[in-house]
């Protein structure tokens, strides 16, 4: 039992600030990143044993982090809606020319590609195999979150293609 507990300890000083980050980029709150990457390293702990065994815990446990992330997205794109409904008068601000303002403009899936494809440099296998996905999939994500972000930056000119 003492050998688990050093591995998980390796395992979360090296892992959390990144996992920590990529949540961070993909919401936006420093607050929820924090939560988010907390909760993934509560999961790997109660599933340690087993996940221990994998090639790639650290994998696992990103995987758990953004299907976090993303719920949490989900429902707070869900409570937003909820109440601009009760506020007639509000709606959507002007578009910030801001990055990271333009990241948080996309829909989840590929706000997660984006982050873990450019930000942590992990090859489109590794990503799509974070994200439950086929790698051509997750090369359809990318290829839309950065025309959106073309879009969205005001970048209009610029070849996405490649």
């Amino acid at each position: 039992m003492r050998g688990a507990d050093q591995g998980y300890t390796q395992l979360f000083d090296a892992e959390f600030r990144l996992v920590r980050r990529t949540v961070f980029v993909m919401t936006g709150n420093a607050a929820v990143a924090e939560d988010v990457a907390q909760d993934a390293f509560v999961q790997l702990l109660l599933h340690w044993s087993k996940v221990s065994r994998y090639e790639r815990p650290d994998a696992w446990v990103r995987r758990v982090a953004i299907r976090l992330a993303v719920r949490h997205l989900k429902r707070e794109g869900h409570r937003q809606l909820v109440e601009r409904s009760f506020e007639p008068e509000s709606g959507p601000g002007p578009a910030d020319p801001d990055l990271t303002a333009a990241i948080g403009d996309l829909p989840p899936k590929q706000r997660a590609v984006l982050v873990l494809y450019y930000l942590e440099d992990r090859p489109m296998k590794e990503v799509a195999q974070t994200l439950g996905m086929s790698e051509s999939t997750g090369f359809v994500h990318l290829h839309r979150a950065r025309r959106r972000l073309a879009m969205l930056l005001g970048e209009v000119g610029v070849d996405v293609a490649g």
